[in-house]
């Protein structure tokens, strides 16, 4: 199309998860329980991590930010999700769709990143627990924080910025419930067969061998140390667990979007609110429940709050 004749597209229209309102009524009362719960469970972490000094240890730190992060991803696209249960028109502004892309992609890389940096955090920890404190200091954890949100910054803005480059005058039906670079791509009105490519490269494959290598230090962690494990490795082993239980929930989304050219499946609605809703929900009680000091914790932190009251 010659863009000298025609407007740029100046909102998307969205199909949402279901078109039978009284689904959408049940639905909207579901995600709403998720996210208060995605909010209060990722806030109650941080704030325990926070006024707990056993818990001022690097593998916490990483998991405060973790916390943050989920807070911040499901919050770019629950909302408005929520929002749209309630009426009939689906649209979002163009300039809407451009920062749930950004933000969108700005914590999910940042969080590839953090899963990564996790994994290595708990493999230092099994593997080398006499020198641990010294290689993973404090100064050590924020600049490895700082380049992890640096180069989720840097993937966000240059792939925005890429779909943003293409000419939009056609079609604005997106085929979901929030914006997508690989949805978004797929209404431009210009060949987009390198941006496809570029995506995979990028994205797809980023997500491949994050996965490839996380699950791969598991399974050497597990062979070399099955059979003489100290007490405090016991402990970090099972976080480890927990880590990789969450790794296989978020990288697996990446890696089904991703990895595939901009088309519409039938389950990539299913696969999304696992992404933006059920993984930033587990994340708290994988991480409570299977770690005992932060039960302990957590148990410390209630009997102060009732001590407080008593008093």
């Amino acid at each position: 199309m010659d863009p000298e004749n025609h407007t740029r597209v100046s909102e998307f229209f969205l199909s949402g998860l279901t078109t039978n309102h009284a689904v959408e009524l049940a639905l909207f009362t579901f995600f709403m329980v998720v996210y208060v719960l995605i909010i209060l469970g990722n806030i109650l972490i941080i704030f325990t991590i926070a006024h707990d000094q056993h818990l001022h240890s690097p593998m916490y730190f990483f998991l405060s930010n973790l916390s943050v992060i989920d807070v911040c991803h499901s919050s770019v696209v629950m909302p408005k999700m929520l929002a749209d249960f309630l009426v009939d028109k689906k649209s979002i502004s163009s300039e809407g769709c451009e920062a749930q892309m950004f933000f969108l992609h700005l914590f999910a890389c940042t969080e590839i990143f953090l899963l990564t940096i996790m994994a290595y955090d708990c493999y230092l920890a099994i593997s080398n627990p006499m020198h641990y404190g010294t290689i993973m200091s404090r100064k050590m954890c924020l600049q490895l924080a700082t380049v992890m949100w640096m180069r989720g910054l840097m993937h966000s803005v240059s792939l925005t910025a890429l779909t943003l480059s293409l000419s939009y005058f056609g079609p604005s039906a997106i085929d979901n419930f929030f914006c997508n670079v690989p949805l978004i791509i797929k209404l431009a009105c210009t060949n987009i067969h390198v941006l496809e490519m570029l995506l995979v490269a990028t994205s797809g494959l980023i997500s491949v061998v994050c996965f490839l290598v996380l699950v791969t230090s598991y399974v050497v962690i597990l062979v070399s140390l099955r059979n003489h494990l100290s007490e405090g490795q016991h402990k970090a082993l099972s976080t480890c667990a927990a880590h990789l239980t969450v790794v296989t929930l978020f990288l697996g989304h990446c890696i089904f979007i991703y990895l595939r050219p901009a088309k519409s499946l039938a389950a990539d609605k299913v696969v999304s609110v696992f992404f933006t809703a059920i993984t930033p929900l587990m994340n708290p009680i994988i991480y409570t429940f299977r770690n005992e000091d932060m039960k302990n914790a957590l148990r410390k932190l209630c009997r102060r709050q009732i001590d407080s009251q008593d008093k």
